[in-house]
Order: structure tokens, then C-alpha cells, then sequence
């Protein structure tokens, strides 16, 4: 049985990848340099290390969009992550892209995720330009926190206890650029940054049906006639054309008639789901739970574990916004409930009905 080195795999890129593609080869390395593996590209080596962190297992315990929902079948941070790689790779392999490098990126995108879902990130963002004396209310301190930003920290400073997971550049870069107006520098990045949108309104359509707070019959009828009438007829649809598209003009774009379906799915689902839909009526709760926590550990900083205290010693504020972001929503309510219950009701708790 022939061993297929590393080598042979960057040669194979050559052969079978588009111009376009981030070789693995011509990488920009890592800020720290190391020995390349035996038989892994950089970017493998990278998706790896993302699927091996605590960051990555504890997305498991993270909210999507709903808080403690009652049954098996809703979509966590983890099974959110783990469809934007799929959509990524569908995406990239037929444009002869990095399917390595997408799917790398796509696995560590949401690691900065706080307890809670975007919710939390409002939370710590209000937390710390309280701390800083700012105006929360500010549209420039309401990002102070940001979960793209957060996740490139996790991965070059926090994970491995203060040590970082030391990743290639481009994977960094495309953890920070996925959301919002940021550009990633490569092809692939900006592939997870589409497939994010993608899968969060195909799958909170569907976790909302399930939930009962929607059906298909109330969607917009315009952006499904076009979409298609399912979860993935929907994913189908925009990956098709993101392929033919980007293809035709060479960078990855939907064409503006399929991108505007999806937005304005996206707007009906922010109308009546995200921002006002059943499934935020906990939300307040959450909020005002993070921003306890952040002042309880603010004023004890020597209950900070200390892999959270290696870096920016001058800045407290940073220090207790990562312990906290890095919490799952299991583990901040009961810290919560450790910090505020009396030890004799949490101990009862399950003794009454």
C-alpha cells in the first residue's frame, strides 16, 4: 500500500484546484513557525485542531436561536457549525477551491459564540463599556464584544491553556472576517461567510416549524416560490447558484436576484422569530443572567480560572469577558445559580413538584 505524504497532497492541489484557491503550499504561515506534518496540508492540520478544542465541544451546549428547548430535534451551535462546512464544501469543491481550507474555517467560525446565542454577546458588550465608563447605548460600544473577533482570539491566544491553537493565517483571517462587512482575503473564507447566512435561514425555519411558531404557508411568498418549499430545496437552490454565479464572475457572489430572497427571508425571520417571535421571550432573563456573572467576576478576579488570566493583564475586563463567553449556557445558569441560591434551595430544588 503506497503512503501519501504531505507532498503529494500539495501537488495534487496543483493538479486539480483552480488559480483561485489558497494552495496549501503558498500558505502565509502561522505566527509562530513550525515543522509541517508528515502526511497533513497545514490547513487539515488546522481543521483538526479546531475539532479537537474544548472551544469546538463546547458549542454543543450553546444556543442557536432557542433558549432550553424542550426536545432532541432543535439545532445547537454545534450542529449549526457542522452544516455551514457541509454547504461550504458543496460550495467550494465544484469551484475547484480549498475544501480543506473552507471547511477549517466553517468548523471554527462561531468558537466566540457566548452563552445564549447573540444575546450574551449584547450582554458582554453592554458589560464592558459599563466597566470602561462608556455609553452602552452607543451603536460603536454595542460591538466591543463581537463573537468573529472572539473566535479569532480563542484560537490564537486562549485555547490550550494561554497558548493558542497557532493557525495558519488564512484560517485566522477567515474566523474573523465570516459576519458583517469584514472581506476575507481568500476564496474559501468568503464561502463560509455565505454559508453561514445560508444555513441559519434554512435551519431556524425549520427549528421554528417545529417549535410550532411557524409554518411554510407564512413564509414570504416570493422568496419561497423562488427558494424552494423545504430546508433542502432551500440549501440546494442557493448553492447552485452561488456555484454558477461565483463561476461566471470569478469571486464567490449569489446573484442579486436569489441574495435578495434570502434577505428578505432573513428580514421576515428577524421580524418575527429573532426579534420578537415566542422564542425570545427568555431573552431578557439571559441577558441580565450574563451581566451578573460579568460583575460578580469583575469584583473576583481570583476566581477567574488562570487560563483566562494569562494574557491582558491591565485589562480585567477582557479577562472575565472571555471566562464568561466561554461558558455553555448549562454552566452559566447554574454558576448563576451557585453565585445567587442559597446552597439548602439548590439542594432541594428536585425534591418538590
Amino acid at each position: 500500500m503506497k503512503t501519501v505524504t504531505r507532498e503529494d497532497l500539495e501537488r495534487r492541489e496543483h493538479e486539480f484546484l483552480a488559480p483561485e484557491a489558497a494552495f496549501s503550499d503558498s500558505s502565509q504561515g502561522r505566527l509562530t513557525p513550525e515543522e509541517p506534518d508528515a502526511f497533513r496540508t497545514c490547513y487539515q492540520c488546522d481543521r483538526d485542531r479546531i475539532l479537537h478544542s474544548k472551544s469546538f465541544r463546547r458549542l454543543a451546549h450553546k444556543t442557536q436561536v432557542f433558549l432550553a428547548p424542550e426536545g432532541d430535534h432543535y439545532r445547537t451551535r454545534l450542529i449549526h457549525t457542522l452544516e455551514v462546512a457541509q454547504i461550504s464544501r458543496s460550495i467550494a469543491r465544484p469551484l475547484g477551491l480549498n475544501e480543506d481550507l473552507a471547511e477549517a474555517i466553517a468548523l471554527g467560525h462561531d468558537l466566540g459564540h457566548t452563552p445564549f446565542g447573540h444575546i450574551g454577546e449584547k450582554a458582554l458588550s453592554t458589560a464592558i463599556a459599563l466597566y470602561r465608563g462608556l455609553n452602552p447605548l452607543d451603536p460603536k460600544n454595542q460591538r466591543l464584544f463581537a463573537h468573529n473577533e472572539q473566535g479569532a482570539r480563542i484560537v490564537e491566544l486562549l485555547e490550550r491553556n494561554g497558548r493558542g491553537l497557532n493557525l495558519s493565517r488564512e484560517v485566522v483571517d477567515g474566523i474573523r472576517c465570516h459576519s458583517g462587512s469584514l472581506r476575507a482575503m481568500t476564496a474559501e473564507g468568503r464561502i463560509v461567510g455565505v454559508a453561514d447566512r445560508i444555513a441559519y435561514v434554512t435551519h431556524d425555519i425549520d427549528d421554528a416549524e417545529r417549535a410550532g411558531l411557524l409554518t411554510e404557508a407564512m413564509l414570504p411568498r416570493e422568496s419561497r416560490a423562488l427558494l424552494g418549499g423545504s430546508s433542502s430545496e432551500r440549501i440546494e437552490t442557493m448553492v447552485h447558484d452561488i456555484v454558477i454565479k461565483s463561476a461566471a464572475v470569478g469571486d464567490i457572489q449569489m446573484s442579486e436576484v436569489m441574495w435578495d430572497a434570502m434577505m428578505h427571508m432573513r428580514s421576515f425571520l428577524f421580524d418575527n422569530l429573532y426579534a420578537n417571535g415566542d422564542a425570545k421571550y427568555e431573552e431578557p432573563k439571559a441577558y441580565d443572567l450574563i451581566i451578573e456573572l460579568f460583575d460578580y467576576f469583575i469584583s473576583h478576579l481570583d476566581e477567574v480560572p488562570d487560563e483566562y488570566t494569562v494574557h491582558d493583564a491591565d485589562k480585567p475586563e477582557l479577562q472575565v469577558a472571555d471566562f464568561v463567553a466561554g461558558m455553555t449556557d448549562r454552566y452559566a445558569t447554574r454558576t448563576f445559580e451557585d453565585l445567587r441560591l442559597p446552597k439548602s434551595w439548590r439542594e432541594n430544588r428536585g425534591n418538590h413538584r
